[in-house]
């Protein structure tokens, strides 16, 4: 769902500076510095003091504060009204009170932020970027505007990257449209690699051969004179094939260091549950897509549990009615879940750990650290949301319940092409034979009757209250562009919890593959944290 804003005052900065009230184009005044210090005051958002103000401005032997005085007094006949004064100015500082200001670049981050976006509002926000940043504003004498201005003008061309970048991956495109957007994408952002991968990779499966072996050799060459790491896809392709043949030896030597152990909840349910790896303990929260069984070889997480074997000692379990956990069960709630993790780190006598939520095993993990803040010395969440799909807007539940019962339809049938549907929502970015992989990964891992359930559950969360309580450091994750879950959520998170920071990750998918750099850099940044 689209975010309203409640304004009175609409800025219009992409092309020549406009300002409308009540759809009604205000006259603005005629002198170029002031208009450019009414956008450089809406834009940047904050108080400044007055000598700052002159330095970037009026750079004169004559009375810059005069100047000052005298343009504030033109802008705040323009933004103030009878019954709301936004312009604030003493004889120290200058603020505009912006709440009520929507800024068209402000509003269009805002929107990636949230993701979900259509191809139509993709491409009518293209076309919008395209206009230069308050064109005409440009101020040549004043060294300090023209760097904010250049700066700023630069973060409008990355806003037209992201917006690039989600055309060329949209999965409502079919892959020749996508191709149509990722030269546009490659060509803007020459030395962007995710953008170069996904062009050759477009380009190999569409048969364009002739083009695809000139794009790899130009590439190859760029990124080695500009020093930038660079790897074909097509070779890590290769690699990734041999990895394949490779599975039996691999499962073999798996299953030699692991002893699947089994716990008791409560009420009576059986949880199973594993420990791989030495040094210090890292437990992952419970959801409902894991397989202990599956896990160490599939494409999403296997990759992330290896390089946390290599240091730490990783402990999970399947949640209660998945996997090799008891299946035939009555009512759960989230306490419930909450109960099963304390089983687990009690059957495993640990003190102190590192704690990993994900999705839905980040609530989990929430309310557990805040529970038990004496054990927990980091909490990392990926994807995770603080309410359930339930209590957010009406028509957001009334769509997620949609796709819920529809994915449930053919659940057990040997094409169950309605489950990709929940897959595309959960995995955008993906191919026909991921998707194959994960429909028949969750027929595996449970059945129609629990899938449902503790979907509905999860549509009930809300672990608000249990944010404040929250000790640890806490790392929070998300991909930008996740459909399935808004960013938004783990903003709220991380705005809540007092030791928390935010890493924003360049996908798409709610459930990363191994194979998205995203899913490396995510990696990469988990054992950062917990090294600290």
């Amino acid at each position: 769902m689209r975010r309203k804003f409640s304004v009175n005052l609409i800025v219009n900065t992409l092309g020549e500076l406009s300002i409308t009230r009540d759809g009604q184009t205000l006259a603005l005044p005629s002198s170029k510095r002031t208009r450019a210090l009414l956008a450089y005051l809406v834009m940047t958002a904050r108080t400044h003091r007055r000598e700052r103000l002159c330095e970037v401005f009026w750079k004169l032997p004559d009375d810059p504060r005069g100047a000052l005085r005298w343009s504030l007094s033109k802008i705040r006949g323009l933004v103030n009204q009878a019954d709301q004064e936004r312009l604030a100015a003493d004889r120290e500082r200058v603020s505009l009170v912006s709440d009520d200001i929507a800024v068209d670049v402000r509003i269009m981050a805002s929107q990636l932020d949230e993701g979900q976006l259509s191809t139509h509002e993709l491409e009518s926000m293209r076309l919008k970027l395209q206009e230069p940043l308050l064109d005409g504003l440009d101020l040549a004498d004043q060294e300090l505007y023209q760097q904010w201005l250049s700066n700023e003008r630069l973060a409008v061309k990355k806003l037209r990257l992201r917006v690039l970048s989600l055309l060329a991956q949209h999965p409502q495109y079919n892959q020749h449209e996508q191709l149509h957007w990722a030269r546009a994408w490659e060509s803007m952002d020459s030395y962007n690699t995710k953008a170069a991968r996904h062009l050759l990779t477009l380009l190999e499966t569409l048969g364009l051969e002739p083009e695809w072996q000139s794009m790899r050799t130009q590439l190859a060459q760029r990124f080695q004179n500009a020093g930038v790491e660079w790897v074909d896809p097509a070779v890590i392709r290769a690699a990734q094939e041999a990895a394949k043949q490779d599975i039996p030896k691999r499962r073999k030597e798996f299953a030699s260091r692991q002893t699947i152990q089994f716990c008791t909840a409560p009420d009576g349910v059986r949880l199973a549950h594993l420990s791989t790896g030495s040094g210090p303990t890292v437990v992952q929260a419970g959801h409902w897509i894991t397989s202990l069984t599956q896990d160490w070889d599939a494409p999403t997480y296997s990759s992330l549990y290896r390089d946390l074997e290599q240091n730490h000692r990783l402990v999970r379990y399947d949640q209660r009615g998945c996997g090799l956990s008891d299946r035939d069960i009555g009512r759960f709630t989230h306490d419930d879940w909450v109960s099963d993790l304390e089983t687990v780190v009690d059957a495993n006598q640990l003190d102190r750990f590192a704690l990993f939520g994900i999705s839905q095993g980040a609530s989990v993990a929430i309310e557990y650290a805040a529970r038990h803040p004496e054990r927990v010395s980091h909490l990392v969440l990926l994807g995770g949301f603080p309410v359930g799909w339930r209590n957010r807007s009406l028509e957001s539940a009334r769509e997620t319940k949609a796709m819920i019962d529809m994915s449930m339809v053919g659940w057990d049938k040997d094409d169950p092409i309605v489950i990709r549907l929940l897959a595309v929502l959960l995995m955008p970015n993906t191919n026909i034979s991921e998707l194959n992989w994960f429909a028949n990964y969750l027929r595996d891992i449970t059945t129609q009757d629990m899938a449902r359930r503790i979907l509905y559950l999860v549509g009930e969360t809300d672990v608000t209250e249990h944010l404040a309580k929250v000790q640890a450091p806490t790392l929070v994750a998300h991909s930008l562009g996740d459909r399935a879950i808004p960013v938004s959520s783990s903003r709220a998170i991380a705005t809540a919890v007092a030791k928390a920071e935010f890493l924003g990750l360049e996908s798409q998918n709610h459930i990363m593959f191994g194979r998205e750099p995203a899913a490396q850099v995510f990696t990469e940044t988990m054992l950062d944290f917990l090294s600290r």
